[in-house]
């Protein structure tokens, strides 16, 4: 009989690509993760791994057995989620993880949502990059997550987790109100190939918010010079209030915005969704979190910043 903590086990090293980054992420030494995954080879009867130079690949029988994993699974939280329905009242710890901008405004209203309807739900809320979630969420990190993509960044197909669409907004470009950029139209080239030769201020290296500035600006005919990386939207605003170059800020962003600077709408989007473990979408306190989530998101100002 194979393991199911074991194929949880192969799965990540499947989905991490290495021991030490599945011993890391589950909290276990490499050695003990080695050890298991022997056991599950001599469970198969097959084997599952081979060496290539210093790493561990999944043999062609390993990655059959990943995709039954990955269904195994989802079963798993079906079952969870079907014990936690028959419970009276929803209760006990939910991890929310969300993106900065997500936590400034979606959250704090879901949360607030959450407490009038189930108060003996206990939210635990950490912020986290996009392109982290899923492996927060195999990892058992994170119960429920608010993620985004973007044009340009399109989220990676993940059969370990399922999502449920959000928001989609508008990205707009931020300038110095000195660049008397806001409220033209045209294309992203037209708009956003003025500022060429413009410091830029992106996320920090490795996010999907720099991965967007950065590919938009190739899109628009240029490699933008970046001089300042921070992940917070107000921040990027507030540099761009005192000249420091421009941006690139979803419409969420923008509800509160200094003076000094200009607002101009462009042609991209960013679409905001809630995600979670594959199965895991009818578990009460989850499904509590996405009704929470969708009310808060119907509650928000959606002014167009420039008119």
């Amino acid at each position: 009989m194979l393991d199911v903590r074991r194929l949880h086990l192969l799965r990540e090293l499947d989905r991490r690509g290495t021991i030490a980054a599945v011993a890391e992420a589950l909290t276990f030494t490499a050695s003990a993760v080695s050890q298991q995954l022997g056991v599950l080879e001599r469970e198969a009867g097959v084997p599952l791994l081979e060496r290539s130079g210093r790493r561990v690949v999944l043999t062609p029988a390993g990655r059959s057995l990943v995709t039954h994993a990955d269904a195994v699974l989802e079963r798993l939280e079906l079952a969870v989620a079907e014990l936690a329905g028959a419970r009276e009242g929803i209760g006990g710890p939910l991890r929310i993880g969300t993106f900065p901008s997500g936590g400034h405004t979606i959250v704090p209203a879901a949360l607030a949502e959450l407490t009038r309807h189930h108060p003996k739900l206990e939210p635990m809320v950490q912020e986290i990059d996009s392109a982290r979630v899923s492996d927060g969420l195999r990892a058992g990190e994170l119960d429920v997550a608010l993620v985004h993509d973007y044009d340009f960044v399109p989220a990676t197909p993940d059969t370990t987790v399922d999502e449920v669409p959000l928001l989609e907004e508008p990205m707009y470009l931020v300038t110095p109100a000195a660049a008397g950029a806001a409220g033209r139209d045209g294309s992203l080239g037209e708009l956003l190939g003025p500022f060429a030769g413009t410091p830029w201020i992106t996320a920090r290296d490795g996010t999907t918010g720099h991965a967007m500035a950065v590919r938009a600006c190739q899109a628009a005919g240029f490699q933008p010079r970046i001089r300042h990386q921070v992940n917070d939207f107000r921040t990027v605003l507030g540099l761009a209030a005192t000249g420091q170059g421009a941006g690139l800020v979803p419409e969420m962003a923008t509800d509160r915005s200094p003076a000094g600077v200009a607002l101009t709408r462009l042609p991209l989007f960013r679409r905001s969704k809630v995600a979670f473990r594959a199965g895991g979408g009818t578990h009460p306190a989850i499904a509590a979190f996405v009704a929470a989530a969708r009310a808060a998101v119907d509650s928000m100002p959606r002014a167009d910043p420039t008119g």
